[in-house]
């Protein structure tokens, strides 16, 4: 049974845990992303291995902490998990950013002229790595018109770059790029043609117009478009009481 007493990070975090129903490996950032991959391991991946900087048995506070590693099945350094990516371990990798475009290029680095920036952004981290060397990425994020745009001021993480085997050209993987990108508005796909992001769901009580409006440039719709789940009550219930009680991210 679905609720309508709920968050839009709480059904982005849903819907991200609904992605990871069928996937092995996961590189898993701080926030929504670690959020979703505890709820899909305790309600549908319970064999799900989960890469990233905190346990899943206790939040931790800070990245510092000892909860980071608890109980985990290995403690190692970051050379030793983007190694296991370019091995080809990793299916899935989640990632955020300033800015968005229609390839799946993601800034985090500089809004405005890398010289003369208007805001300096955290950076890569490790984020470059992911985006290049997972099987799929899956991007969450606010959807606005100032974060999806036509051209990313700077790519920190590549995407499908300009377009069909393009990643190949640069020395990137094959069959390794963009795959969803989860939205306060939209779920969000890529089209297997022309690599341009695309419309896949809107997320209840959201109109194809007003993704749109929010979108600083041409998406491509389908035909038809479905609309997401709201959270059930036991996502809801999992995600209040045993994820998170204490609402350090949510």
């Amino acid at each position: 049974m679905a609720s309508t007493d709920y968050s839009p990070t709480e059904l982005m975090i849903c819907i991200a845990a609904r992605l990871m129903k069928e996937a092995r490996t996961a590189f898993i950032g701080t926030g929504i992303p670690m959020l979703a991959a505890a709820l899909a391991k305790k309600l549908y991946n319970p064999d799900l291995i989960a890469i990233f900087e905190a346990s899943l048995e206790d939040l931790p506070r800070a990245v510092g902490e000892a909860r980071t590693f608890y109980r985990a099945m290995v403690a190692t350094g970051i050379c030793d998990v983007m190694e296991t990516a370019q091995r080809g371990l990793i299916e899935y990798g989640f990632l955020g950013g300033a800015q968005i475009d229609p390839y799946g290029n993601l800034n985090t680095t500089v809004i405005g002229p890398h010289e003369k920036p208007k805001v300096r952004l955290p950076g890569s981290g490790g984020a470059n790595d992911v985006g290049s060397l997972c099987w799929r990425t899956i991007a969450i994020m606010k959807h606005e018109k100032k974060r999806f745009v036509e051209r990313v001021d700077f790519i920190t993480t590549p995407g499908y770059l300009d377009g069909p085997g393009a990643r190949e050209r640069a020395g990137l993987p094959a069959e390794t790029g963009p795959y969803r990108v989860v939205t306060d508005l939209a779920l969000l796909g890529y089209d297997e043609a022309t690599k341009r992001m695309m419309l896949v769901a809107t997320h209840p009580g959201v109109t194809v117009e007003k993704v749109l409006e929010n979108t600083g440039f041409e998406l491509i719709v389908p035909k038809r478009v479905a609309q997401n789940e709201p959270p059930s009550a036991d996502e809801l219930r999992v995600l209040r009481t045993e994820v998170d009680p204490e609402r350090l991210y949510i």
